[in-house]
């Protein structure tokens, strides 16, 4: 399927990875209508820094409304579903939020793209669902373990999409990245975490378990892998990872953006970051055999060339004022 003939939704378009993936469409000549979720102060999100296009559309609502998703996905031919609740610890304090937006509003999407004809569905899932690897690399045959509101929830959105596959032979194929990193990215992340601390200036960086190990991607590379497999009918039907094939402890990352910041700060652990015992996921590595073999995907960036796009970009001083250094964003 060639996208730059193809008029585009993208759900959760005012986000992290979705602005970004709006950004790539745009820039290969795609057709998009972008998804921001709806506020009174018509703030459009990460999508604000996205200069004018005239490919893009921008309109504001709630895929909890599945009217609403009906009128958007009319005369749409693809379907990029990112809008979610993703925060972890938010999931803990809130996890029925969790359940109307992930699992109810991907039921919405999926029937409206149903009922409207919609030619292809790229839902998005997320590594938390495998929980902490029991082998690694995690290839999509790995179990599913549920170890928090946020994960089981997206589980549940997961077994949705593919639901409508099955039974209703809607396109779907479900994209699951792993840790994506870069500019843009919420504060409640551990990258931005620690860069934003250390470019605001602080010598001791709150963080919490420094121990787990992610499969960190670029967010360049996680939407070339959203369009690669948009792109490739033989991924229908099927979920894909969108990894590294790469760990790093979360230690040795501070120690690599130490060393790219040119920062001799220190780590101390903040109980408030430490998830509950039996919910952290200790160990993601990602098997990336399978998005290599349908579409030829492989990362762009190493770590280093990752992180040091990241910091560029926390450092300048219109983006740092974005993000709140001195709280811990839940």
């Amino acid at each position: 399927m060639d996208l730059t003939t193809k008029n585009i939704l993208v759900t959760g378009a005012d986000g992290f990875i979705g602005s970004h993936l709006v950004e790539k469409l745009l820039a290969g000549g795609a057709k998009v209508k972008a998804l921001s979720y709806y506020n009174s102060f018509n703030n459009w999100g990460w999508l604000e820094q996205i200069p004018a296009h005239p490919n893009l559309t921008v309109v504001s609502g709630d895929i909890r409304d599945p009217h609403f998703c009906k009128e958007i996905t009319k005369n749409t031919d693809v379907i990029f579903h990112l809008a979610a609740l993703i925060a972890i610890p938010y999931s803990y304090v809130a996890p029925d939020s969790y359940v109307d937006t992930n699992v109810r509003g991907t039921l919405n999407i999926c029937q409206a793209a149903k009922e409207n004809g919609v030619k292809r569905v790229i839902h998005t899932s997320t590594s938390e669902v495998y929980g902490t690897a029991q082998y690694v690399p995690i290839d999509e045959k790995h179990p599913l373990q549920p170890q928090s509101p946020y994960s089981a929830s997206k589980i549940g959105a997961d077994a949705m999409a593919m639901s409508f596959y099955l039974s209703f032979e809607l396109p779907v194929i479900i994209a699951r990245p792993f840790n994506t990193y870069g500019p843009r990215q919420s504060a409640r992340a551990i990258i931005p975490t620690i860069i934003s601390q250390i470019a605001s200036g602080k010598k001791e960086i709150e963080v919490g378990d420094i121990t787990p190990t992610r499969d960190f991607n670029y967010v360049e590379d996680t939407c070339d892998g959203f369009i690669a497999l948009a792109c490739c009918d033989e991924a229908i039907g099927k979920t894909v990872n969108i990894s590294s094939n790469f760990e790093i402890s979360v230690q040795d990352t501070f120690e690599l953006i130490k060393k790219g910041m040119n920062s001799d700060v220190r780590f101390v652990q903040d109980p408030a970051r430490i998830r509950p015992k039996n919910s952290e996921v200790f160990r993601l590595w990602g098997d990336n055999t399978l998005i290599k073999n349908l579409t030829g995907f492989k990362p762009a960036h190493s770590m280093e060339k990752g992180l040091k796009k990241t910091i560029d970009w926390f450092l300048d001083p219109e983006n740092l004022k974005h993000y709140k250094t001195t709280i811990y964003n839940v």
